[in-house]
């Protein structure tokens, strides 16, 4: 009985096993077929096909992103460039020390700030007077000090919309100005007298700058100095030679000339310490000497055309007067010779 028992226990379920009254099932471990192997390779293959094809498009869809931004950039730029334009035609303008900073801009929505900077510096100093400004000029005149300096400007675009403030907008230099050895000299005033037979003295005034000291206007010779000298440019009336003289002062005298006769006079600021574009200034209006006239100088053209008008008619009574006359002789001589042959 206990045999069969035990041998019909082992026939029911042999993987039943007891074991501290706990009954446990063992692992059994896969069978593996070749069919299989042959699943799971080609599960295998399939997953790593479909990870290189998502790589790809992963690679193509960078691909694209990179060129949209690219092109996104551009156009970005592209409008900035037609929406914040520079400054453009950037020139210095000054005469007699007045110095005016000038540009052109295609569009009027925008405002301007300028700076400046001195002798290739690093520092750049703002106009106090030219700061978001939409006017398209710059008095730099009182910032340009001293005046023996290269200053360079800067024109910086501004944007009016406060909210949507860009630092990339853009900004223009101006080419380097020397106010001292590049500004424009305007003509002078002057006046010529004759002190003497064959002498002028010329007298030239020196033109105003726009500085002021201590409540008096400064002169350009305020300015220059000893480098400022003065060309006289005359020539004697009539004649189309000319001849130029260099004086150092306001007032010189000019002799050798001819007694008697007129001489006309221009003068223009001197500067031998410049380059040679900037030596000379503006030439005057020219004043001339008046001289001794002979009669028909002396005389206006009205007065030359009446006295002419009147010596014809003169002429014209003398032929009249001579012809009735002669006539009146040859009737009165052939009435004679008509009685006597009577």
């Amino acid at each position: 009985m206990g045999t069969f028992h035990q041998g019909q226990a082992c026939g029911r379920d042999q993987s039943v096993k007891q074991r501290g009254g706990t009954l446990i099932r063992p692992f059994s471990s896969p069978k593996f077929t070749s069919h299989t192997l042959q699943l799971k390779h080609k599960e295998g293959r399939t997953r790593h096909h479909n990870l290189k094809e998502f790589t790809h498009f992963n690679m193509a869809s960078m691909r694209i992103a990179l060129c949209l931004g690219v092109y996104m950039s551009a156009w970005i730029i592209t409008l900035a460039d037609e929406h914040a334009p520079k400054a453009d035609n950037v020139r210095w303008v000054s005469l007699d020390f007045k110095t005016l900073l000038m540009w052109s801009t295609t569009s009027s929505n925008y405002m301007f700030t300028v700076q400046y900077t001195w002798d290739n510096s690093d520092t750049w100093m703002v106009s106090p007077n030219c700061i978001e400004i939409e006017e398209t000029e710059c008095d730099l005149t009182t910032d340009l000090d001293p005046l023996d300096r290269t200053f360079t400007a800067k024109i910086r675009t501004e944007a009016t919309d406060y909210d949507n403030e860009d630092d990339d907008l853009p900004s223009s230099y101006s080419p380097p100005f020397n106010p001292y050895r590049q500004s424009e000299i305007s003509a002078a005033n002057f006046t010529v007298e004759v002190v003497e037979e064959g002498k002028v003295r010329v007298n030239i005034e020196d033109p105003l700058t726009s500085f002021h000291n201590y409540g008096r206007q400064l002169t350009i010779r305020d300015i220059l100095k000893g480098d400022l000298q003065y060309k006289i440019s005359y020539y004697k009336s009539g004649n189309t030679g000319k001849r130029d003289i260099i004086f150092k002062s306001n007032k010189g005298d000019v002799s050798g000339l001819d007694a008697d006769e007129s001489y006309c006079f221009m003068v223009a600021a001197f500067i031998p310490s410049r380059d040679k574009l900037h030596q000379q200034g503006a030439w005057s209006i020219q004043q001339c000497t008046p001289g001794q006239k002979n009669v028909f100088q002396a005389l206006s053209l009205g007065t030359l055309v009446g006295g002419l008008f009147i010596l014809l008619l003169i002429l014209i009574v003398i032929i009249t007067v001579t012809v009735v006359c002669c006539r009146r002789r040859n009737r009165a001589s052939q009435t004679y010779q008509s009685s006597t042959v009577v």
